[in-house]
């Protein structure tokens, strides 16, 4: 059984789910963020094998039938909402996702694209960039930094032409609205408010020039790589998730096989089984890594190349799970 741990609105698990049941793998769709008020977890230690319950006004699962999980993108286990006390609600939200980060420790089954500490362990870009350099990606010169006397040399170095980014991209509250940051030029203006750098580390980068750009989604031993033209698209040349999709060019592209294989490398050190790597491709034909994001999306660059990734990511799933059933099996066994 595949147990799969999303918002009930994730439409990249909608994509998927057709391709693992006509594959007969039985599949149990639940979200972490109804934890406590709309799900109950028993954890019962009595003798050599312990156990745990999972129970919603749908199911009670018995997660020893589990035998492989697929998180998503989870909410985080929160207090109900009637809960309104500020401090009840800090005290139960704390208690219940230490509880339930205990419980999937817990699961010895074959996680996609990992478990949750090696997938956050993953996307901290210290972390990745590093790895990417001792594979041998070039990269753009990088400082991460919220030392304001670091922006000015950077500018300088780049030649005018700086990015920032956000050590951290995504969306948060202010002042009660959603917000997102996108790569931002860096102008004189911002070098005049640089003081302002000490609140929060930010990435600086000078400025890839680009042919395309490109996302390569790695699953196991399998890479698609999609050509992400935004050069038409004043809202996205800067960044493509500004997703102005009708000015900018999809299309399928075949990576070098030495590029091709530093990815897969790069996943495979990671400790993932599954990764999006955001490259530039130079109009000199240099390869250029960007980031890697262990849970990034990959639905509408499927839907607009037929790249096949939703069956990769099915099939991973099914065998990993299928794996995991002869594992437990096995261990049934008596000796």
């Amino acid at each position: 059984m595949l147990l799969v741990l999303s918002d009930r609105g994730d439409v990249t698990v909608d994509m998927v789910l057709p391709k693992i049941e006509s594959r007969g793998l039985p599949v149990v769709w639940w979200d972490p963020g109804d934890f406590p008020s709309g799900g109950r977890v028993t954890a019962t230690f009595i003798g050599d094998r312990p156990s745990f319950v999972l129970s919603t006004q749908e199911l009670v699962l018995d997660l020893a039938e589990v035998t492989a999980v697929w998180v998503r993108r989870p909410n985080a286990p929160s207090a109900a909402i009637n809960m309104t006390e500020p401090t009840q609600r800090a005290h139960v939200d704390r208690v219940s996702r230490f509880f339930m980060s205990g419980l999937w420790e817990l699961l010895p089954v074959p996680w996609f694209p990992a478990r949750l500490p090696v997938v956050d362990r993953a996307h901290n870009k210290l972390v990745h960039l590093d790895r990417a350099v001792r594979l041998g990606f070039a990269i753009p010169e990088t400082v991460m930094t919220n030392d304001p006397a670091a922006l000015v040399p950077a500018y300088a170095r780049s030649g005018g032409r700086l990015v920032a980014k956000l050590f951290d991209s995504h969306r948060f509250l202010l002042d009660g609205q959603d917000h997102r940051v996108y790569t931002t030029l860096v102008t004189r203006r911002h070098l005049t408010s640089r003081h302002r750098l000490q609140h929060e580390p930010v990435i600086l980068q000078p400025y890839v020039p680009k042919a395309v750009e490109l996302r390569v989604m790695v699953v196991g031993e399998r890479a698609f790589a999609a050509e992400i033209d935004a050069g038409s698209s004043r809202a996205a040349r800067d960044d493509w998730r500004h997703y102005d999709d009708g000015r900018v060019r999809y299309g399928v592209h075949h990576l070098p096989a030495d590029v091709e294989r530093r990815c897969l490398d790069l996943v495979a050190d990671l400790g993932l089984a599954y990764g999006a790597i955001d490259l530039i491709l130079r109009p000199d034909g240099e390869y250029v890594f960007l980031e890697i994001n262990p849970n990034g999306e990959w639905g509408w660059l499927e839907a607009a190349t037929g790249l096949p990734i939703g069956d990769a990511v099915a099939e991973w799933l099914v065998t990993a799970a299928r794996r995991g059933k002869e594992v437990a099996h096995h261990d049934e066994q008596p000796s």
